[in-house]
């Protein structure tokens, strides 16, 4: 499986597929939770982007109540330093894609299509609205397989609604995840890879720091 981001005018399709997926292909409809109220997790997530001049960073809220499976994933992987020279390897008008560690190597054509060594992470669906800044676990056409992907919406976006896992928002950035969206691209991979340097975990309150 590969992890892709496909638009068409009957359906928007957002699938990741996890390098070493140990479960089948599940499409049956998953649990959803219903009224959901996202509550801001007591640590953020800071990406610092390795050109600091043209893309800066984007400070992200995380939802463990939410998603706490899949908070707990991007924490650790954060923390052991798998984010750090990953790319935004998949980038569009609505979305901004990053999180497969095979980004990091020579060879463009895997890029989309790992994950790291960790099992997947089961859905966390909610009904939480993709509206712009939210940050969502990317997966293949099982609705089990998220593992380290994740994405960053641009604009509204129903079509992913109930059916990706939300597990944060952009709460400061937006400015640079667009900048990210509008460099010189073909297609949706950008002529120029855009690293991310490293991914901190902090205390909300020092966020700012």
């Amino acid at each position: 499986m590969k992890r892709i981001l496909g638009f068409s005018i009957l359906a928007i399709v957002l699938i990741a597929s996890a390098c070493g997926s140990n479960s089948g292909t599940n499409t049956a409809p998953a649990s959803v939770k219903e009224n959901a109220k996202p509550v801001a997790d007591s640590e953020m997530a800071v990406i610092e982007m390795e050109n600091q001049a043209a893309y800066g960073t984007i400070k992200i809220e995380l939802y463990s109540n939410i998603a706490p499976k899949m908070v707990a994933r991007f924490k650790e992987l954060a923390k052991e330093g798998v984010y750090n020279g990953v790319t935004f390897h998949r980038v569009n008008d609505s979305v901004i894609q990053s999180g497969d560690p095979l980004s990091k190597d020579a060879d463009p054509t895997n890029d989309g299509t790992g994950g790291s060594q960790k099992p997947d992470v089961a859905a966390e669906f909610s009904d939480i609205l993709y509206d712009s800044g939210i940050v969502g676990a990317a997966r293949g056409p099982d609705f089990n397989s998220a593992n380290s992907q994740f994405f960053i919406t641009l604009k509204r976006e129903q079509g992913f609604d109930r059916r990706y896992t939300v597990f944060g928002k952009v709460v400061d950035g937006m400015i640079n995840a667009k900048t990210i969206a509008g460099a010189p691209r073909n297609g949706e991979r950008p002529l120029d890879d855009i690293r991310i340097k490293q991914i901190r975990i902090v205390p909300r309150e020092t966020a700012g720091n």
